[in-house]
């Protein structure tokens, strides 16, 4: 049920707002539906594969959005959450670089691939904006992270995380979800994104008493967390979205990757071998990054350790949950604080795209990584910890 690093903080808050309802769509038959549908994936992957091969056929790609996505442009605009502000959220940067008044000593990475010059390496506890009595005495809404990795990850991949937030006096889980890490269902298997993220429902649902938790999510995680802050509102004090999909109610994963502008030298379509586990008439039942790409991919200036623990632990990722259209709304998703954490050195989500995420759905406030990959928590570890710090202190009670 998943690889559980940790153990259970508090939380005392709860929120409320106004609930906002999303009609629309068209009566079909479900047989109909179905095949609709099953079209719709295959055309999708293999325009994912061959994107440039795809791109003189704009008008028949369109009859597949007009007839199963229709919703999806009022969805964005015209039915989003009434909570969810259409103003630019703030922003803050992090290069990681010490003020000129810091007298902090650096030590050297073990790591055979140098670290990246701007990412500190500091005593967790330096990062608190107080001392580490005074934390600990603190009241936050919660002093619990729950971690959820992108496509292909596990909850290996937030071991530094881990480590550098219970030095700072947090408690800190990771979760492998359904088909990923150490979690045994075989990612063909996986038919929906329920199935997919029930190992982060599971850990929800225990959570004792009023208690909540810091929601973070990578990748094709803000799909997973989104859908949690839908179902669990009340269990969840902030959600921090990891240069992840940050997707509006009625959109998939899948879209924000795919609506990407691309370019004869993107490497995602390169990266992609889809894996068609029911047969190649059928939509395809996993997707598998090739290893000597994923590199560049995603791990373009992660230390060559943690490339090298990626490259033996990454499992294929299920496509049925990229493609399921996820609904929100104001009463459940719109009460939660999003947060969002975008990376300038990106190869996997560009900046771009990140920034068309932002501006279609708005979180609270957004925090730019300098010279971070796709994957923050090995290539600047420090700097993502210290604005997981500071977005858990915001409105903290002494």
């Amino acid at each position: 049920m998943g690889n559980y690093l940790g153990c259970m903080g508090s939380g005392k808050k709860k929120k409320t707002t106004k609930k906002v309802s999303v009609n629309g769509g068209m009566r079909r038959t479900r047989g109909s539906l179905e095949d609709e549908l099953m079209m719709e994936q295959q055309a999708l992957a293999h325009m994912a594969l061959h994107p440039h091969h795809h791109e003189h056929k704009g008008a028949q790609l369109l009859r597949f959005e007009s007839s199963s996505n229709s919703l999806s442009s009022s969805l964005h605009r015209d039915h989003l959450p009434a909570t969810l502000t259409t103003t630019a959220p703030p922003r803050r940067s992090y290069s990681g670089k010490p003020s000129s008044s810091s007298k902090v000593e650096y030590t050297r990475s073990s790591s055979t691939r140098p670290r990246h010059s701007s990412d500190l390496l500091l005593d967790p506890q330096q990062l608190l904006n107080c001392t580490r009595e005074a934390f600990l005495a603190a009241t936050l809404e919660s002093k619990h992270f729950v971690l959820v990795h992108g496509g292909g990850l596990g909850a290996w991949c937030w071991y530094k995380s881990i480590a550098l937030l219970e030095e700072s006096g947090f408690v800190a889980t990771a979760v492998d979800l359904a088909g990923s890490g150490i979690e045994p269902t075989e990612p063909n298997q996986i038919k929906s994104l329920a199935q997919y993220v029930k190992p982060l429902v599971e850990i929800l649902e225990n959570l004792s008493g009023t208690e909540k938790v810091i929601l973070v999510g990578h990748n094709i995680g803000g799909a997973c967390i989104s859908f949690a802050m839908e179902s669990f509102p009340h269990r969840i004090a902030k959600a921090i979205f990891v240069t992840a999909s940050m997707v509006c109610n009625g959109q998939r994963a899948f879209d924000v990757f795919a609506k990407q502008e691309k370019s004869a030298d993107d490497l995602m379509p390169k990266a992609q071998r889809f894996i068609y586990g029911n047969g190649t008439s059928t939509p395809p039942t996993a997707v598998e990054l090739d290893k000597s790409l994923v590199r560049d991919l995603f791990f373009n200036v992660s230390p060559a350790k943690d490339v090298a623990l990626a490259t033996v632990s990454m499992r294929p990722i299920p496509f049925a949950p990229a493609m399921e259209k996820i609904t929100l709304t104001a009463e459940n998703y719109g009460c939660v604080r999003r947060f969002f954490v975008e990376t300038t050195e990106d190869h996997a989500l560009s900046p771009a795209a990140q920034c068309n995420m932002i501006n279609q759905n708005p979180p609270e406030q957004v925090f730019t990584l300098k010279g971070s990959d796709h994957s923050p928590f090995f290539s600047k570890p420090q700097s993502l910890h210290k604005i997981f710090l500071e977005i858990a202190q915001l409105d903290a009670k002494e």
